[in-house]
């Protein structure tokens, strides 16, 4: 597979617990993908892309490592990506 929407991605890498959440944190414009905002949930994630967005009141950033095929366990959802260091405060352009 070649890639797959961001918002089964995050999903299947367990940052979000239903595909709706997933889309309602794109839609809310707190999502990054390579350091450009993406605003729609058909956008395609890549291994080797690096993912920003809000969880719960901090930040994470994370690059993508695998794109999986289903929303496996703990474990297969971490062997996804690799976490990256955290921006530190939130990025200014950010609401």
């Amino acid at each position: 597979m070649d890639g797959l929407r961001i918002d089964k991605w995050l999903w299947f890498a367990r940052f979000c617990k239903s595909r709706s959440l997933a889309q309602h944190l794109i839609d809310e414009g707190a999502v990054k993908l390579n350091n450009r905002p993406i605003d729609k949930v058909s956008t395609t994630v890549r291994e080797g892309d690096e993912l920003t967005f809000r969880q719960g009141r901090g930040w994470r950033r994370v690059m993508v490592t695998g794109i999986g095929s289903r929303r496996g366990s703990t474990s297969e959802a971490q062997a996804l990506y690799q976490e990256l260091a955290a921006p530190d405060p939130p990025p200014d352009d950010w609401a």
